[in-house]
């Protein structure tokens, strides 16, 4: 065996074995979610159920409302996404092919601001957003995350991918700013948007610090905010704290599996390597 073929193999199995690593917490997540409650905390622990609890998820569902933490969740992801792809393309457009006084520098300046930790921003955003009195209220959780730089700058650098050429072809046949936006360039960055879009809507899906801040009625809670249901000062009924995750998470693995090979384009051709 020659020695290219034994790198590969070395290769392979550390791919393979990080992946397993990586698989460990949501084998451990979903076999908790099975089993009964004596059977949880036990040691040395158990992987496979004696029993298989089904009725853990319909038990998980109807502890708290979680039909109403479903569509808060839904119209807080889509909203939140569809805001940040508007504001992320005309930005985006206006950084990589609109020549205005100061652009680099503002540009420079916004992306200084991705080194803020999150943390810093949320008392100041707290108290604007209970001075416009929108405190749980659907604005809260949507209108401050409806922009994001990171989103910017990906996009940006697709946008410079694009030949220049098919700007001035257009300009030449009379097209405006706005309709070679739409007409041209969105489709073809259409690898680097679905990217963004999937990465916003997972994370919106999984937001827990904010909106625990944000809401104060059961009505305007997310999935997330849902899962403290299980959690009181008697203990944790982890069981169906696993399950109640398991049905939280599932919906974005299948949307990631399904859209996986959009991310990869778009991350490659937008110039950010690992």
């Amino acid at each position: 065996m020659n020695k290219g073929a034994l790198s590969k193999g070395f290769i392979y199995t550390l791919l393979i074995a990080g992946s397993l690593l990586m698989l460990l917490p949501f084998l451990w997540m979903i076999s908790t979610s099975l089993k009964p409650a004596n059977e949880v905390m036990m040691l040395p622990p158990k992987w496979i159920p004696s029993e298989i609890l089904w009725e853990n998820y319909r038990e998980a569902w109807n502890i708290a409302p979680f039909g109403r933490y479903l569509l808060n969740s839904i119209i807080v992801t889509v909203l939140s996404t569809v805001g940040e792809l508007i504001t992320t393309i005309l930005a985006a457009y206006a950084f990589s092919r609109i020549q205005f006084y100061g652009r680099d520098i503002l540009f420079s300046f916004l992306l200084g601001t991705m080194m803020v930790p999150g943390e810093v921003l949320l008392i100041p955003n707290f108290v604007t957003l209970s001075n416009l009195g929108w405190i749980d209220h659907y604005e809260a959780l949507i209108i401050p995350w409806i922009a994001s730089i990171f989103a910017i700058f990906l996009l940006r650098q697709y946008f410079l991918s694009i030949p220049k050429e098919l700007t001035y072809a257009a300009k030449i046949d009379g097209c405006s700013d706005f309709r070679f936006l739409w007409s041209i360039m969105v489709p073809l960055a259409k690898p680097a948007l679905i990217t963004i879009a999937l990465l916003k809507a997972i994370g919106s899906w999984n937001a827990f610090l904010w909106p625990l801040i944000v809401t104060n009625s059961k009505d305007m809670r997310t999935l997330p905010v849902g899962l403290t249901s299980f959690s009181t000062e008697a203990g944790t009924i982890y069981e169906l704290l696993m399950a109640g995750s398991t049905m939280i998470i599932l919906p974005m693995i299948i949307l990631y599996l399904f859209l996986q090979k959009y991310i990869i384009e778009g991350i490659s051709r937008s110039g950010i390597k690992g």
